[in-house]
């Protein structure tokens, strides 16, 4: 574990989405968190982050932040000894995809942003559990935090998001894909192929899981990361 770890969170969420982790895990290592909602394309994200860092690095991003993380991967991958993409694709939105993002931010920009947390943290995004109710609220409250503007930017960066396939099938870094099993945004089958598209790719899949494993089933996942952690660098 000798490389710092970066926590790059997702939409509309900040390093309260990693507590767990940051808690387990730095006690061993320098740990940073990083902010995701500061630029609206994905490699001027990556390329501003790659600034505030020293060195090389081990990246995890969840969601949004793992589709910055493998932007920094693809700009600077000598400075990216390992990557952890958490409920990620690597694929760009398809038109559908992103023509659904436009009423949302519509809303966001005509003052019913609150709407839009509430939709984006449905209960149905969580595995059934008694914690599902508090995990809402708890994600809610965050998404209301960070506010409209840096949705809305996160949406852009979204929508404008390239297909990452191709480089990822020629990187040699150890490389995490965590999947709660639950996630009805992004099916398992594609994290399973993304797992299977990288050289060094290892699949977790986390049962009793939905869109926010680290929070859901937060030791299941801290001990999938310390595992990665401990792969033999490059």
């Amino acid at each position: 574990m000798s490389d710092p770890l970066v926590f790059l969170p997702g939409l509309l969420s900040d390093a309260r989405v990693f507590e767990p982790q940051i808690a387990a895990l730095s006690r061993h290592l320098p740990i940073t968190i990083l902010p995701t909602g500061r630029r609206d394309t994905a490699e001027e994200a990556a390329t501003e982050i790659l600034e505030a860092l020293p060195g090389k690095v081990s990246l995890c991003g969840m969601g949004l932040g793992g589709v910055i993380a493998i932007e920094m991967l693809r700009l600077a991958p000598s400075r990216i000894g390992k990557i952890a993409l958490i409920n990620t694709s690597a694929q760009a939105d398809t038109p559908n995809e992103a023509a659904a993002r436009e009423p949302k931010m519509v809303a966001a920009k005509t003052g019913r942003f609150g709407e839009i947390v509430r939709e984006e943290f449905a209960p149905a995004f969580f595995h059934p559990s008694p914690r599902r109710t508090d995990l809402v609220v708890r994600m809610t409250e965050m998404g209301r935090t960070l506010g409209a503007e840096a949705y809305l930017r996160q949406a852009r960066l979204m929508q404008k998001r390239k297909d990452q396939q191709a480089m990822l099938r020629k990187s040699i870094v150890p490389a995490l894909i965590v999947c709660g099993t639950s996630d009805p945004t992004i099916p398992v089958r594609r994290h399973e192929f993304l797992a299977e598209l990288m050289p060094k790719g290892h699949l977790a899949l986390i049962d009793g899981a939905g869109m926010i494993p680290t929070l859901e089933q937060p030791e299941v996942v801290t001990t999938a990361l310390r595992s990665w952690l401990n792969l033999p660098p490059l």
